[in-house]
């Protein structure tokens, strides 16, 4: 298969498949803003009990464009297996580099957190439509919730919060305390951090929509921003409706390109009045929550 970018604001890609010595063309358009491909530097590390890790890649182009909900779409090895790039949210940026955390949990993430410290990687971004922020104003108290690896995109968001500044407070939950590795980086920066285990070794014991619904007894927040697995994302979306708050939500996916090319991770959006299959790599990862149907 060989794919043939044209153009970094609009994208034709060329498809050729061999198959019993026949050719077939297939060619279609892809809606992107610009995106960058690069070799970038590992300069920096951390992991916390071999499970989370942290990596900061040296790139000043991306992290010029990246906005808080973006994702970078990371080649583990040069090796044909794992194939496919993996996306990870951009966990945070400074003029030069940015960062991503993530879990250990399969044969990708295992491999890249054997990576070290002067390594480089090939990544691809910034990528996706991410959280909107532009029309927030100082009076704004705002939510984000966090269900374990979902957190690392919101702290990225948090700090651009900060800088408009509006009252945001953070839920932060995970099956244990070891699920729960950045907390301290939210207090660092003065940022009030409510957290939830189901095992009860940090905060609240229980879930952290749970703890989310009690403080929903003494305030509500004027919008709601969330990332996390699916089931704590539908629930926060029930919970936005039922108490009239708008929300935005980051959804999850198993990505083969991560700009639109493949349609591998596609979820029903409503639109108006019409229900449709969308992108999530190309429309999303961010959707208001009122807009996605959970199955």
């Amino acid at each position: 298969m060989k794919i043939l970018i044209i153009s970094k604001r609009l994208i034709y890609v060329k498809v050729f498949i061999a198959l019993k010595n026949q050719f077939w063309y297939f060619k279609f358009s892809i809606k992107s803003s610009m995106f960058i491909n690069q070799t970038a530097l590992i300069n920096k590390k951390e992991s916390w009990d071999n499970h989370y890790f942290l990596l900061s890649l040296e790139s000043h182009e991306i992290a010029r464009e990246s906005k808080p909900g973006q994702f970078l779409m990371v080649r583990i090895t040069n090796s044909p297996y794992p194939l496919l790039r993996r996306p990870f949210s951009i966990h945070a940026k400074d003029k030069r580099n940015i960062e991503i955390l993530f879990q250990d949990s399969g044969i990708g993430t295992s491999l890249l957190s054997k990576k070290r410290q002067g390594e480089k990687l090939e990544i691809l971004g910034p990528l996706g439509k991410g959280f909107h922020i532009e029309d927030k104003s100082k009076k704004e108290n705002i939510s984000l919730i966090g269900g374990g690896r979902g957190i690392a995109p919101l702290y990225f968001l948090a700090l651009e919060l900060i800088k408009k500044n509006l009252n945001i407070k953070v839920f932060y939950g995970g099956k244990s305390s070891k699920d729960l590795p950045v907390a301290p980086k939210f207090k660092k920066d003065n940022i009030t951090t409510l957290c939830s285990t189901e095992d009860g070794s940090k905060g609240f014991k229980g879930l952290i929509t749970e703890l989310f619904e009690k403080e929903l007894e003494k305030n509500i927040p004027s919008f709601i921003y969330a990332c996390g697995p699916q089931d704590m994302l539908k629930k926060i979306s029930e919970i936005s409706i039922t108490h009239h708050i708008p929300a935005e939500l980051s959804l999850e996916s198993i990505m083969g390109c991560g700009f639109g090319a493949c349609w591998g991770c596609v979820k029903k959006i409503k639109r108006g009045k019409q229900t449709g299959w969308y992108k999530i790599c190309e429309e999303g990862p961010v959707f208001p929550a009122k807009d996605i149907v959970w199955d």
